[in-house]
């Protein structure tokens, strides 16, 4: 705890206060009131650092310490505690490597998702280092001031490694931070570190979602750095960002929506809202596998994808190793985003493998075993300041990640026969199975007239099976079918169900059209083509459906775009299979093994 005078070692005064007459040494001092005592000391503080108490519940947990009669004696150890955490005797470094080992201990003992998870520091170090390159700001300038924010803040890593790096760069430079986080607990953290280092604490929003609470909705920022949880639902801001969502691009959700399962894309299109709109402004994001090509082609997730991407949004992506993060050894892939390329990048993606760059750590921390070294690090940053490829970048234009989705249509031709198999087919229709069913709440009742259904449906069946013959045609067998129950009453769309439940395809049979005399496509042989945004469609369906289907022909008006990236197909690299004679060989050789076995076990 801090005591009343609020300044820093070098006497300059703090963002908080506290005018309480107490310390730890005065609280002991009366250990028949120290419960109260605590209490008001907490009370004395200024409001922000309440706030933290308050995320923290402080109060309850002093309320049980001394129910338990163990308040005391904590603050009595930590009165006499000889542990010196001052910045001159512990490094920011070192400070931060306990803090990511407590954190990962605390995720494990909470059970906590893949998707919350403390972001480990080399790979803060490589977001940082690509935020900030060349095509970034021209960081030079003298009294410079630039905003830099994190819509899933957590503890406040990222936002102080990037001030780091820049007063690195230009110690005249303004850095304001801002961050919004959702976890109480967490929020507290992080703006009390805000305070303790001097920081603007009040730009810490929370705890509540970004996605359905933006408490900085009127801010715009040059630079912007992110982990947002991923493979985590976002059906508790489901109402408000499908209400915002409705305003179009005039809310932060225009581009769509993704499946209700994985709310990273959202994420996104919230930082590029916050991205200014006369300035440049870059993005950092790390993100799953997922937002990279989950959703076909008009779905939410390819709508917004199609959106970044065409709006010339999208620069750089990098395929990191996997078990780079303490409780999850999923690969991940970071981002980078600007609204002004430099000029040999418009309309450019350009895709860096990662994934080999790493050392292994000599002790693994959870399900943390790989690391970027600094010369991993550095080797990534010249792939992407050298933007030319080999076997580890591939550069694409835009449109090289587009494609359209046709439907191709075949004609439907079915023969019609009845027999015992296909008369079965009547059980799956609807209405036909109906007949037998009945609502009436009274019993006996609706035996009765379950009993009628079921005689209704056989007296069909017998009809039915006076129909002779194999026919090709429809209008030929659906004048026999109408004929043979003109009796029953039955609605024309009946009649057509029990048609195609008669039916089979049967590519000598003749076509089938409607009433103006227009073929009809057969549902079941609806197909589609994904065609790259660059070739022609009509001389890609003459070459690659044509043949194999001549009477096909496509309904352009089912026409939608897609995007996807699908990274590791670009990199894939092919492997041949082993040789018969190889796999034989080591199949017998085990089989030599386990006989061995067997022989030894029996002598036994």
């Amino acid at each position: 705890m801090l005591e009343a005078a609020a300044v820093d070692k070098d006497g300059r005064k703090l963002g908080f206060y506290n005018y309480s007459k107490y310390d730890f040494k005065s609280l002991l001092e009366d250990p028949d009131h120290i419960e109260e005592n605590l209490m008001h000391y907490l009370d004395c503080f200024s409001p922000n650092v309440k706030d933290i108490f308050e995320n923290f519940y402080i109060k309850t947990h002093i309320e049980k310490l001394s129910k338990a009669n163990l308040l005391y004696l904590l603050i009595k150890k930590f009165s006499e505690s000889k542990v010196d955490l001052h910045p001159d005797k512990i490094s920011n470094h070192d400070m931060g490597i306990i803090f990511e080992e407590l954190i990962r201990r605390f995720s494990e003992q909470s059970n906590e998702e893949a998707g919350q998870h403390f972001t480990p520091r080399d790979v803060v170090k490589l977001m940082t280092h690509l935020l900030f390159l060349e095509n970034g700001e021209n960081l030079k300038e003298k009294n410079l001031i630039k905003k830099i924010y994190d819509p899933a803040c957590g503890t406040g890593g990222m936002l102080t490694s990037c001030k780091n790096f820049v007063r690195e760069i230009n110690d005249t430079i303004d850095v304001v931070l801002y961050g919004q986080e959702i976890n109480e607990e967490i929020y507290a953290i992080c703006k009390a570190d805000m305070l303790i280092k001097g920081e603007r604490a009040e730009n810490i929003k929370g705890p509540s979602s970004t996605l359905s609470d933006d408490q900085l909705k009127d801010e715009k920022f040059d630079f912007m750095i992110s982990n947002p949880p991923y493979g985590r639902k976002w059906e508790q801001d489901k109402e408000v960002v499908e209400k915002e969502a409705e305003l179009g691009f005039d809310g932060r959700f225009g581009a769509g929506l993704p499946g209700i399962k994985d709310g990273q894309l959202l994420f996104i299109q919230h930082m590029l809202s916050k991205m200014k709109d006369d300035e440049k402004s870059r993005i950092a994001v790390i993100t799953n596998g997922s937002p990279l090509f989950t959703g076909d082609a008009g779905s939410g997730e390819s709508n917004i994808r199609r959106w970044i991407i065409e709006n010339d949004y999208l620069e750089t992506i990098i395929g990191l190793p996997d078990q780079l993060f303490y409780n999850t050894s999923i690969r991940t892939y970071i981002w980078i985003l600007t609204n002004q390329k430099s000029p040999d990048r418009i309309g450019k993606i350009q895709l860096i493998d990662a994934s080999s760059k790493y050392v292994k750590m000599r002790k693994s921390l959870g399900k943390k075993r790989h690391q970027l070294s600094d010369r991993d690090i550095d080797d990534i940053l010249t792939f992407y300041r050298n933007f030319s490829e080999n076997d580890m970048v591939k550069i694409f234009d835009n449109d090289d990640f587009g494609y359209v989705k046709v439907t191709v249509e075949r004609p439907m031709q079915l023969n019609f026969e009845v027999t015992e198999e296909r008369l079965q087919n009547l059980y799956s229709m609807n209405a036909f199975r109906k007949l037998a069913e009945s609502k009436n709440k009274n019993i006996e009742k609706r035996m009765i007239e379950e009993e009628k259904g079921k005689k209704l449906q056989l007296d069909i069946i017998r009809a039915l099976q006076k129909i002779n013959g194999h026919y090709k045609n429809w209008k030929d067998f659906e004048k026999e079918v109408k004929r043979t129950l003109k009796n029953f009453e039955l609605s024309n769309a009946f009649i057509r169900n029990i048609i195609h439940a008669l039916s089979e395809h049967d590519e000598t049979a003749d076509y089938v059209t409607d009433t103006r005399g227009n073929i009809k496509p057969d549902p079941k042989l609806r197909d589609t083509e994904r065609i790259p945004l660059k070739e022609d469609i009509d001389e890609y369906f003459k070459r690659e459906v044509l043949p194999y289907y001549p009477d096909a022909w496509m309904d352009r008006k089912k026409d939608k775009i897609g995007y996807e990236i699908n990274f590791n197909q670009y990199f894939y690299k092919y492997k041949p299979p082993r040789s018969l004679e190889d796999i034989n060989s080591d199949i017998q050789k085990l089989t030599s093994e386990i006989l061995e076995l067997i022989k030894d076990d029996l002598d036994d």
